[in-house]
């Protein structure tokens, strides 16, 4: 009796599956398409202004925008591959694990740019243009792109080199399946501590820098106040990102306490809330605060649809919001 009642609950539990997963696949690829045409059109805007491309603080933006983009859009085609239960060759798994890690974070190492221009624009003013100069700037994010590649680069090297635990030619894509050795789980866990130390200590740094600033009789106050916002939100940025590392140890003990369905639906959540929703909601949040790009974006969000007032023109043609 017993044999058959939990046949007959694996039955539905599969049934339930089947069920849903369509729909919470929809909800979330129909989602993250509506937040990838906004990246999309940012990127445009951006391309569309001389002085989006030459000033640091609109480069390091843009920079965070195809980031965002190609990790959202990478994590959307893991979600997919895993609810539709595709198998992926070997060779493209690692290559799509690797290239999701990269970005997963050099997105970090962005934020501590993205604080130091905005400390270096309040805190040392007359020397920002020179500090953060167009090739100064490009220099930097190839620092922060040679930084975000060692994990990958170190895990492919021994992976196809001392790794003899991947037999297979197709697996179910996911580092718990590919990455099965104890080197790879030291690696992940060294770089991540480094990664986000080092990132926290640059904006807790550069917050307390702009606060203080912000005291003097000799700093513009809104300039001050909006700057110790902007990097305000990279620290919940940062917060949220720590919250995503976090995922893989809530799915493991949930799955260990709890029957199945609701392991399912806390690693549907888990991945919405961590992992979809910050990448989605970080680049329309700076977008739309900076008064000069916001302009231009609806303008070209909207097809050109929403005419632009003499103000949002003069703006959007070269009076650029520095805060």
């Amino acid at each position: 009796m017993s044999f058959n009642g939990s046949t007959s609950n694996l039955t539905q539990v599969q049934l339930l599956v089947d069920r849903d997963a369509p729909v919470k696949t929809f909800l979330c690829v129909s989602s993250c398409v509506i937040f990838l045409y906004v990246n999309g059109v940012m990127i445009f805007t951006l391309r569309r202004k001389t002085v989006f491309q030459e000033k640091s603080r609109y480069i390091l933006f843009g920079h965070m925008l195809w980031l965002d983009t190609l990790d959202l859009f990478m994590s959307v085609v893991l979600f997919v591959c895993a609810v539709s239960r595709i198998f992926i060759l070997k060779n493209i798994c690692i290559i799509l694990l690797a290239a999701a890690q990269s970005l997963y974070q050099v997105a970090l190492l962005n934020l501590a740019l993205m604080s130091l221009e905005r400390y270096v624009a309040i805190c040392i003013p007359l020397r920002h243009t020179e500090i953060t100069s167009y090739r100064r700037t490009n220099m930097a994010i190839g620092v922060v792109w040679t930084m975000g590649l060692i994990q990958c680069l170190s895990e492919i090297i021994i992976f196809y080199s001392i790794d003899s635990t991947n037999t297979v030619m197709n697996l179910f894509c996911s580092r718990t399946t590919l990455f099965r050795l104890q080197i790879y789980k030291k690696l992940e866990i060294a770089f991540t501590c480094i990664f986000f130390v080092l990132v926290s200590f640059v904006i807790i740094f550069t917050y307390a820098s702009i606060s203080a600033v912000a005291k003097t009789a000799f700093c513009d106050k809104a300039s001050a106040k909006k700057a110790n916002k902007t990097v305000l939100l990279h620290l919940i940025q940062l917060g949220l990102c720590a919250a995503s590392i976090l995922v893989g140890v809530i799915q493991e003990a949930i799955y260990v306490y709890t029957d199945y369905m609701t392991s399912l639906h806390v690693m549907y959540f888990c991945f919405v809330v961590f992992i979809i929703f910050p990448k989605c909601l970080s680049p329309l949040i700076y977008g739309l605060r900076d008064q000069a790009f916001s302009s231009l974006f609806k303008y070209y969000f909207t097809f050109g649809l929403r005419k632009q007032n003499s103000c949002d023109t003069e703006i959007g043609v070269g009076k650029i919001d520095t805060n």
